[in-house]
């Protein structure tokens, strides 16, 4: 409103209702539980751009917006800070045993040599993908004293003091850890499968806050199983619904109930860009993006 918008909210409306309203709009703002479509985007004559409160696009048919010169903004600086840190908490909590150790302590049982862990000093960790995320973990890792090995496919000379530009075969050479760090689309779709994680010299851990579908999980189970994969932090899953909402537990196959019951995996529940600051931050710049495009 300061900026001389005026802004109506459609949390509880139908996409039939936004149709209906959307010609009335030069703007649009959705998070993950809406799609923009064509025939949305073909019902909007007025709309000049949509906004993105978050990192992923995939809900927006971009590719069409621009054809129609509809601006499209996201906000990816807003949470990332929140997607290394908790990047970074996960594989602290598989690598140390903190779940299993917790958990046993709280029933009166005391292991030590049992959860002895494992440091993240020494060790090389692999990030596939180099953008705000990406960047951000590695940041995080710096005072760890680990080598980190970065590769992304469409970023060149990002190498700096603490992460080392690599490429994928280097990555598959050395990498102890591997954090993904990718969008979802066609060419990223379980980029991480069987041939993936065999590309790999030594047997490593794998951390996904990315998108659920970048990881084949049936995949990840068979080399958890044969031993390839020594452990799996995921906060996203395949199996989750479109708007990251929900999973249906009695509807899940038996590649999840096998993460479900293991001691090897850590899950979460796509949280890892969802603290109480990001919440903000994200909202702060995708206003001011917002503002920007439209005035």
């Amino acid at each position: 409103m300061q900026a001389g918008f005026h802004c109506d909210l459609f949390w509880d409306k139908s996409k039939e209702e936004l149709l209906k309203q959307i010609p009335n709009y030069d703007g649009i703002v959705i998070r993950s539980k809406f799609k923009i479509t064509k025939d949305i985007l073909d019902s909007a004559p007025n709309l000049k751009c949509i906004g993105r409160v978050g990192a992923g696009m995939e809900n927006i048919d971009v590719e069409y917006a621009r054809l129609k010169g509809i601006a499209c903004v996201h906000a990816p600086e807003g949470n990332r800070d929140a997607v290394g840190e908790h990047a970074v908490g996960m594989l602290i909590m598989l690598l140390n045993n903190l779940k299993r150790a917790d958990n046993e302590v709280r029933h009166g049982i005391w292991k030590r040599a049992e959860n002895r862990g494992h440091e993240i000093c020494g060790k090389t960790v692999g990030i596939i993908g180099y953008g705000h995320m990406g960047s951000s973990f590695a940041k995080r890792l710096q005072g760890f004293n680990c080598t980190i090995f970065a590769y992304d496919k469409y970023k060149t000379k990002f190498g700096n003091d603490y992460v080392k530009e690599a490429t994928l075969q280097e990555i598959y050479d050395n990498a102890d850890i591997v954090s993904i760090h990718l969008p979802l689309t066609n060419e990223t779709k379980y980029f991480i499968d069987a041939k993936f994680i065999q590309s790999f010299k030594k047997n490593i851990y794998i951390i996904n806050t990315a998108r659920g579908k970048c990881l084949n999980t049936e995949h990840l189970v068979e080399t958890i199983e044969s031993g390839k994969v020594l452990g799996a932090c995921l906060d996203v899953l395949e199996y989750e619904s479109t708007s990251f909402e929900n999973i249906d537990i009695t509807a899940l196959p038996e590649p999840m109930q096998y993460l479900l019951k293991s001691e090897q995996v850590i899950l979460t529940p796509h949280i890892a860009g969802w603290t109480h600051e990001s919440n903000y931050k994200m909202s702060k710049i995708i206003a001011e993006k917002m503002i920007a495009e439209l005035k």
